[in-house]
């Protein structure tokens, strides 16, 4: 099913592709708004190409480790059940909807894209679930029990926002595959699984490698 609303984002910079409806590998029971595999990457002109190289579409691929990461919810409910959790960098929603499934009471997905939390919005109305949405981290008000992250450490200035989201919440789950090296404390690795992005952009193994991480008193 394609999303005409969500595909007139990507039409001027990559012409005949389409948002459409993709079933997540790793996760059956949810379906994602998503840049239609067949999309014309091969043929796109030089000006395509740095116009996305500086606007770049993280809202229309659902990377290795948000689907690691909702993968790991959904396989225990307990850990977000009845709790608040914020989402930060949602994307395309993945994760925060996972959360949503597995039974929160409260799920903020936030990013700075306003495209992105649209397509989030679309994404939880197609799985049935109920988001809050923030484009703003520190306007966020209320208590956070867990802040779940996914795919944001491609940029290593990224980083000090780990801290950050331990001084906001008593929990935090971070799935990443960019950082091999990483070592912060008071985060330890808990796990370790393979994925690859939906559309698949034939990343190297080392990207398909996700890590995940845990801050917080709570036993797991």
């Amino acid at each position: 099913m394609i999303h005409p609303e969500l595909t007139k984002y990507i039409e001027p910079h990559l012409p005949g592709a389409r948002i459409e409806t993709m079933t997540l590998p790793h996760s059956p029971m949810l379906q994602l708004y998503l840049l239609g595999a067949d999309y014309p990457q091969h043929t796109l002109e030089p000006e395509q190409i740095a116009h996305l190289m500086d606007n770049p579409l993280y809202w229309s691929f659902c990377w290795a480790s948000g689907q690691v990461l909702a993968q790991f919810l959904l396989e225990d409910p307990a850990r977000v059940a009845g709790r608040h959790v914020l989402d930060f960098g949602c994307g395309s929603g993945v994760v925060a909807i996972a959360a949503a499934a597995a039974g929160a009471e409260r799920v903020i997905a936030c990013d700075i894209d306003p495209i992105a939390l649209e397509a989030s919005e679309a994404n939880a109305a197609l799985n049935g679930v109920v988001l809050e949405y923030a484009a703003d981290f520190d306007a966020v008000e209320g208590k956070l029990d867990l802040i779940i992250v996914a795919d944001v450490l491609y940029d290593r200035e990224n980083l000090p926002w780990l801290q950050r989201f331990c001084e906001r919440a008593s929990e935090v789950l971070v799935a990443d595959s960019r950082i091999k090296d990483f070592n912060v404390a008071p985060y330890r690795q808990i796990g370790r699984r393979a994925a690859c992005t939906l559309p698949d952009l034939d990343e190297s193994p080392e990207f398909r490698d996700v890590r995940l991480y845990h801050a917080g008193a709570r036993s797991l």
